[in-house]
């Protein structure tokens, strides 16, 4: 069975030139969505996804609509072809169903992961250099030393009569906060 899908991006634009090319390459169910090929929550690609068995065939009018991330639709296609489904892209002439079409989609696999390594690598440089300038990455800290060691005097006082959330609110922090700081310079010592 030959199905299609046909997505646009907003209300204002319309599927008709791709629901005459899916009709046209024989689509006898069409499962039609709008909203941005971005979001994963797509429920009308879920449904024609769940509609495929083994032998049948997703028809698209151009790749864009089923994806706009090249994970996302390798994903996709990895999943068709472990359910034995054919897949066909109509103006990119692409048809998992061929050698050259398969061959088109090893290439993207290999294009994303490469994509994927070379972004983990100037990430991991951007981190070292970073640390080489003495900057640390992650949140700034809500307590300085100084206001840790006042709040570790405060609750050692033998006569203190003020509680751990008493003294949180005074460094306008949160009880846990204050702990979590509390136990690490005691781990620091």
């Amino acid at each position: 069975m030959k199905i299609g899908y046909a997505r646009v991006s907003t209300l204002h634009q319309d599927l008709t030139l791709q629901l005459d090319a899916l009709k046209a390459a024989g689509c006898e169910i069409i499962y039609e969505e709008t909203g941005s090929g971005a979001k994963y929550d797509r429920p009308e690609l879920a449904n024609a996804l769940k509609a495929l068995r083994p032998g049948d065939q997703l028809i698209v009018w151009k790749l864009d609509r089923l994806s706009r991330s090249i994970k996302d639709l390798i994903s996709i296609i990895n999943d068709l072809d472990a359910k034995q489904v054919e897949f066909t892209s109509i103006t990119d002439n692409i048809e998992t169903s061929t050698p050259s079409g398969k061959l088109m989609f090893h290439i993207f696999g290999a294009l994303a992961e490469f994509e994927r390594n070379l972004i983990r690598e100037r990430t991991t440089a951007g981190l070292k250099a970073a640390r080489a300038r003495g900057r640390l990455g992650g949140r700034k800290r809500k307590l300085t030393a100084h206001q840790i060691e006042m709040a570790k005097s405060l609750l050692d006082k033998p006569n203190n009569t003020l509680t751990v959330q008493e003294v949180a609110k005074q460094l306008n922090v949160s009880r846990a906060t204050l702990f979590r700081a509390l136990s690490k310079k005691d781990k620091s010592v």
